[in-house]
């Protein structure tokens, strides 16, 4: 069950600390489209995420993230090179909202994370889980009402899995969802 009539904004952008910035993607820009489009095409992130889509669906999806209330699409930058994509996303308005484990309910400000890490030559050394771990402290200053930051990698994506472990985030059991299996990961405030 959505919570589809949410009394939230919505989801914001982190405030981050040095070395760590982001900044919305922006759907106009063609550098920014051909980013997230180049990285979606990147082997490792093509097998993770299944959405190695021709740019100009990207442009539309970016796009629509940008004018809704559900997610927003974000680039993360490390010494302000671009590292990452990122999805913040209001879980209430989400398809995992009715995927909880038992013993959690969703609460009206919970935030969900996507991350891919565009560049191959920059996985494997930690960033993920130090940008996975100044996200989720950057989301519980920018939206104090917020008691959990949600996940749910694939769980055969194991790298993915240690890394939101490695951030703090613990593991709820797994959820079966549409198009995959995931680990249902929560860091608490």
């Amino acid at each position: 069950m959505r919570l589809a009539a949410l009394d939230v904004g919505p989801p914001p952008l982190p405030q981050l600390d040095t070395p760590w910035s982001v900044r919305l993607c922006d759907a106009d820009d063609s550098g920014d489209v051909d980013l997230v489009h180049r990285w979606m095409h990147a082997p490792h992130i093509a097998a993770a995420w299944k959405q190695a889509w021709p740019r100009e669906r990207w442009q539309t999806v970016l796009a629509q993230q940008l004018t809704g209330d559900h997610t927003r699409p974000l680039i993360a930058c490390y010494e302000g090179q671009p590292l990452a994509y990122l999805e913040v996303y209001r879980v209430a308005r989400d398809v995992l909202a009715s995927h909880y484990p038992p013993g959690l309910t969703p609460h009206p400000h919970d935030l969900g994370v996507h991350i891919a890490i565009g560049d191959p030559t920059r996985i494997g050394k930690g960033l993920g889980r130090r940008l996975l771990d100044a996200v989720s402290r950057g989301l519980f200053v920018a939206d104090p009402a917020c008691i959990r930051i949600v996940a749910e990698p694939n769980v055969r994506n194991a790298a993915a899995v240690a890394s939101f472990s490695a951030a703090g985030f613990t593991r709820h059991g797994d959820v079966q969802l549409p198009h995959k299996t995931a680990a249902f990961m929560v860091r608490s405030r």
